[in-house]
């Protein structure tokens, strides 16, 4: 499994935009999933690498990966967590999550 990367910014006007970043992490840490946090705000090739990921040259953070894989967005995780699909939406496969149970107990 390749790492969990939630593309976020520590600089936000928009009150939405604090507000899913935390639910994000929220629902992360919730799940017991290790994640690492790349700040958009700090260097425009972050922003644009983001961008790219998503494949929306207007996407706003919050936006997650696996890898170099990207999973999505903030509405796209929440719907995952909304129907229990969270490890589908992170492309983790079964022996990912095998391990993640393992390090848990």
């Amino acid at each position: 499994m390749g790492t969990i990367r939630v593309y976020y910014t520590s600089v936000s006007g928009s009150r939405e935009v604090k507000q899913r970043q935390a639910e994000v992490l929220r629902i992360l840490d919730g799940n017991r999933l290790k994640y690492e946090l790349i700040d958009v705000s700090v260097s425009e090739r972050l922003l644009q690498e983001m961008r790219d990921k998503a494949g929306d040259p207007d996407a706003v953070p919050p936006q997650i990966c696996n890898g170099e894989d990207y999973c999505g967005d903030f509405e796209m995780l929440y719907e995952a967590t909304e129907n229990e699909e969270v490890s589908k939406f992170l492309k983790m496969t079964s022996i990912d999550k095998t391990v993640r149970e393992e390090i848990a107990i």
